[in-house]
């Protein structure tokens, strides 16, 4: 039920705020996101929101605008506004105190149907100050498959349930019907309705601390705060975006297959940077798939913004704000926009690829401040059963680390999440070794192929190998960059390629989207992820880095010789100098 609360007087207003003030409301509020971040994560009864951490809590003003979001899934950011204003258009003046919002809908704006956001309406003295939300990944929502995202699904009906900007709470009373609608329509309903209940703390407490800052400092303040944060961050994206060059910058690229056909699907961008506005236009792009890879608006919004995040304000905390100084421009229709009834559950493939449209574009003007091309795939897999233990049904969502790529003056990294995903992690082998009937029987870099050759090389991919120890098990894959590896830069040399490969009876199976497939107790499958591309001329690198890199194990004697030129050495003796000159 609705709290009761006394009749307070309207906050006197606040005509401005002192420096000083912003930045206590902007810590405030920022500590706020991030105290429902750790509720979430606490309370969560799915691994991969409370050990993977795909999921994302934030702040919004009255008219939905970002104010703070804590660190987490970088795929979410820029979508809390469209599903605010989803609520708003459907609502209108209907939205009462007590109220909570359930929402899944690609089509408003938001990422995939497993993505299920939750959004409390914050009130005070009669009106709403404020907007929790809360998104989180349900391992599992109904659908053709367990974990609900088939890889060759054709429409959305296929991909579980869809909350369109449901009411859960109606002034403070549970909608009943929606908990017994997911509780009888889900393989999994004690987890899945355990991370709802996650979320609802989580808005809960967001909405609470929101609150609380009104009683001391006043509702006026507040939104005068929300006002000055927006401003900064417009101010800060405006003039990072004009201290760039003024141009256009191109990139064109493929998707390798849709998981139905492997025709490759050519996609591409024009960046435009006029002074202070940075326009992001992907017209020309395919149109959308009879696949799960597509992204509808908001979903590439998100993506978009990840980037231009990146490029223009790294370090300070996100809000929308930032993105006044950026224009997307796309069709409807394609790819990267797709309607309905279009299946969207393995978006991410695609997001991914947006944002690397754009990162490609701007190399030219931007190598010595983001890496070159990256494993880019999550390369998700999902692997369930039932659990001879206990008897019950498990799946377990597993988005997969890969090698970065370098850029001017570094190697890239080794084994990180990719762009898409944030600050996710992977799951730890006890947990798979402890909770499921799963061994994990390697766990190492990926040094099959040497990581994309340059003066600065990519950095590793990594190998993950499963085994079943259960009968009546299943999984199912998708990896992209297995055709189109990942790109070099000025002279550098392309990445290595992801692949999952299925060991069992004495064969290997090798592909890159792998269907939902029955495993047996041994049956084996791996996941090798790729490395990143090279930064500059292979010629260039130096001995000492070489050297390095064969002493590490990260390239074998042969390989180095072949790409660096440089002959083998034994332990007791400096590498010798390369076969070919190199100048000084």
């Amino acid at each position: 039920m609705v709290e009761n609360r006394r009749v307070r007087r309207p906050s006197p207003a606040a005509s401005s705020l002192s420096f000083a003030e912003v930045e206590i409301f902007r810590g405030r509020i920022n500590a706020i996101s991030d105290e429902m971040a750790i509720v979430l994560a606490r309370t969560s009864m799915s691994p991969v929101i409370y050990e993977v951490l795909d999921f994302s809590c934030g702040i919004c003003g009255p008219d939905g605008r970002l104010i703070s979001q804590a660190n987490g899934i970088t795929a979410f950011t820029g979508i809390y506004a469209h599903l605010i204003k989803a609520i708003r258009r459907k609502y209108g003046h209907n939205i009462r105190p007590g109220d909570m919002f359930i929402t899944n809908d690609p089509f408003v704006g938001h990422t995939h149907t497993a993505d299920v956001a939750v959004i409390d309406p914050v009130f005070f003295e009669g009106g709403i100050v404020a907007f929790a939300v809360s998104i989180a990944h349900w391992a599992e929502l109904g659908g053709a498959v367990p974990g609900s995202l088939s890889p060759t699904a054709s429409e959305i009906y296929q991909e579980g349930l869809r909350f369109n900007s449901l009411k859960l709470f109606r002034e403070g009373y549970r909608e009943e019907n929606i908990f017994d609608l997911i509780r009888l329509n889900v393989r999994l309903p004690e987890m899945t309705l355990g991370d709802l209940q996650a979320e609802i703390a989580s808005v809960r407490i967001g909405a609470l601390r929101i609150r609380e800052l009104c009683e001391r400092y006043g509702s006026g303040k507040l939104e005068l705060a929300f006002q000055e944060i927006l401003k900064v961050g417009e101010a800060v994206g405006r003039r990072s975006v004009a201290a760039l060059p003024n141009g256009s910058y191109l990139a064109q690229d493929w998707i390798d297959g849709d998981g139905l056909s492997s025709d490759p699907i050519p996609i591409q961008v024009a960046v435009t940077i006029a002074n202070d506005l940075m326009t992001v236009d992907f017209t020309g792009s395919s149109a959308q798939r009879n696949s799960p890879l597509n992204c509808t608006k908001g979903a590439l919004e998100a993506a978009v913004c990840t980037i231009f995040k990146a490029i223009v304000d790294p370090v300070r905390a996100l809000n929308d704000g930032c993105f006044k100084a950026l224009k997307i421009i796309v069709p409807d229709g394609t790819i990267f926009s797709a309607q309905k009834p279009a299946a969207t559950g393995w978006y991410y493939e695609v997001t991914a690829h947006a944002i690397d449209l754009v990162w490609r574009a701007l190399a030219p003007i931007l190598s010595a401040r983001i890496g070159v091309g990256h494993y880019l795939s999550l390369c998700v897999s999902y692997i369930g059963g039932k659990d001879p233990k206990t008897q019950l049904p498990f799946v377990v969502v597993e988005p997969h680390v890969g090698g970065w790529g370098a850029r001017a003056g570094s190697d890239g990294e080794n084994a990180l999440i990719g762009v898409t995903d944030g600050q996710s992690c992977n799951y730890s082998i006890e947990l798979f070794e402890t909770k499921y009937p799963i061994r994990i029987n390697e766990y190492s870099l990926n040094t099959a192929e040497a990581a994309g050759p340059g003066e600065f090389r990519g950095g590793l991919g990594k190998v993950r190998e499963y085994e079943m120890t259960a009968e009546d098990c299943f999984m199912y894959a998708s990896a992209g960059r297995s055709v189109h590896k990942p790109w070099g830069y000025n002279d550098g040399g392309e990445g290595s390629s992801n692949i999952v490969e299925l060991i069992r009876n004495g064969t290997v199976q090798r592909a890159a989207r792998m269907p939902y497939t029955p495993l047996n107790k041994g049956d084996r499958f791996r996941v090798l992820t790729s490395s990143g591309g090279g930064y500059g001329n292979a010629s260039e690198r130096s001995k000492a880095a070489i050297r390095s890199d064969v002493k590490r194990g990260y390239v074998d004697r042969k390989t180095a010789r072949h790409l660096y030129g440089y002959v083998e050495f034994d332990g007791n003796q400096n590498l010798p100098e390369p076969l070919i000159d190199r100048g000084s």
